[in-house]
Parts: C-alpha cells; sequence; structure tokens
C-alpha cells in the first residue's frame, strides 16, 4: 500500500458498506467495484481521499467520493464522514464536503 493510501476492502469494511472485510473482498474479485470509473477486482487496491468508489451490491448502485481513510470500524455515524455519497451516481466537483 502506497503512503497516505488504504487497502479498499479495508475502507468498505470501515465505512460499513460490508459487514465483514471477507465480504468486502469476496464482492470485489466478483466484480460491481469502479475506482475512478475502473473496473478494479483487487481488494489491496490503495484507496486514497479524493478517489471515487462506486459500488454495484445488494442490489443497489452507490456512488461517492472517499472524504477520509479509516481507522476502525466504529459507529455510523463515524463512518458516514469517510464519504460523500451521491444518489445519482455523478459527482460535482464543486459540491463540497460535510
Amino acid at each position: 500500500m502506497s503512503e497516505g493510501g488504504q487497502r479498499l476492502d479495508k475502507w468498505l469494511f470501515f465505512a460499513r458498506f460490508f459487514k465483514s472485510r471477507g465480504l468486502a473482498t469476496a464482492r470485489i474479485e466478483a466484480g460491481g467495484i469502479r475506482i475512478n470509473g475502473q473496473p478494479c477486482r483487487k481488494p489491496g487496491r490503495s484507496l486514497h481521499v479524493g478517489d471515487e468508489v462506486t459500488i454495484s451490491a445488494h442490489g443497489h448502485v452507490r456512488a461517492m467520493r472517499v472524504l477520509a481513510l479509516g481507522t476502525r470500524r466504529g459507529p455510523a455515524t463515524e463512518a458516514q464522514c469517510l464519504y460523500l455519497e451521491h444518489t445519482d451516481g455523478l459527482i460535482d466537483p464543486d459540491e463540497g464536503t460535510r
């Protein structure tokens, strides 16, 4: 992992998109995760603040911008501070952070 980054599977777990890191790893390897518009099947891919993540899982597609890297899997309110979600899948570069 490069300096300033975090493993994708770990971030998805910390951000509470998956109940376990193993489930996050399985979903990444099966497809359905995009980083900056590019498909990603490597759980160890380094994720950085500002990256765009698209998740297709559980019958929904979610698009978000990474605002912070996690240090633990905390409560939902803490996890929500790690990303800015966009319901339309489009990210406005002028949109502020939380």
